[in-house]
């Protein structure tokens, strides 16, 4: 399963602007980036020069979710929106490690995205991964899609990792997780992390202009309102904190840096 369309994915790929993906690629060290994209992220660096470990940080915390869910929590289907450009160990790996029978659908809007999707659908023999190229402010396209990997009836992980802080209230971005959250079964997860100014306003908010001057919205919420996003879901302790409190006993490779304010709450939530 891969995006469609006649034309060449090089032709599809926007280098006008930065795209949140390419930038996120090249924080994390990646090759899969443009000048645009890299002189963002250096703009950022200048202002703060943890940005990388944040990055990287948020990436860990995809990590250790998915070694709780694949192991204590028993889950075998997964979906990732805005799963960005393959950085190994990808999520479908993390999870295959533990459980080789996972199921991952994995959906993005960048074309370069889908442009390196060989690497994203190298699943083990018993599992499967698979590939959309969708916008979440498409959800029922996204669900559509993802139907024809994953099991609707049986519980399955809803990942939204760094992804809503790039939708404005004007995206309806609460309406958005909850369409998606109301197609789950019983059973389900939800794994969210979002960008947040609580610890650190003034930083934050140069960041926050700095995307806004590339053309990408970057919208940080409080603790409050990234609460709302897990309405009418039971959180899995220690519920929504900063990344590095949750679970901090399932890392594996992680590194600290005492300088970086990690700006993101996360939290996994069950589906009653």
């Amino acid at each position: 399963m891969t995006g469609t369309g006649a034309e060449p994915v090089a032709a599809r790929i926007d280098t006008s602007g930065p795209h949140p993906a390419r930038v996120y690629d090249w924080f994390l060290g990646g090759k899969d980036n443009y000048p645009v994209d890299e002189e963002l992220g250096r703009r950022i660096m200048s202002v703060d020069g943890t940005a990388r470990h944040v990055a990287r940080t948020n990436r860990w915390f995809m990590q250790r979710v998915t070694r709780w869910l694949a192991g204590r929590a028993g889950v075998r289907q997964y979906l990732d929106i805005g799963t960005g450009i393959p950085t190994e160990p990808n999520l479908h790996q993390v999870a295959q490690r533990i459980a080789p029978e996972c199921r991952v659908v994995y959906a993005d809007n960048d074309p370069i995205v889908l442009k390196h999707a060989e690497a994203l659908l190298r699943s083990t023999p018993e599992g499967a991964t698979a590939y959309i190229e969708a916008d979440v402010r498409r959800p029922d396209h996204i669900l559509e899609q993802a139907r024809a990997c994953l099991d609707f009836t049986r519980p399955l992980a809803l990942s939204l990792v760094a992804l809503t802080h790039f939708l404005g209230d004007e995206d309806d971005p609460y309406g958005l997780v909850a369409r998606l959250v109301d197609a789950l079964p019983s059973g389900s997860h939800l794994v969210l992390s979002q960008l947040t100014a609580d610890f650190d306003p003034v930083g934050v908010g140069r960041g926050v202009e700095m995307y806004k001057a590339g053309g990408v919205t970057l919208a940080p919420r409080t603790r409050a309102q990234i609460a709302r996003f897990f309405t009418g879901l039971d959180l899995v302790e220690p519920g929504l904190v900063q990344l590095t409190d949750w679970r901090p006993e399932l890392a594996d490779g992680e590194s600290t840096d005492p300088n970086a304010v990690i700006s993101l709450y996360g939290a996994v939530a069950r589906k009653p």
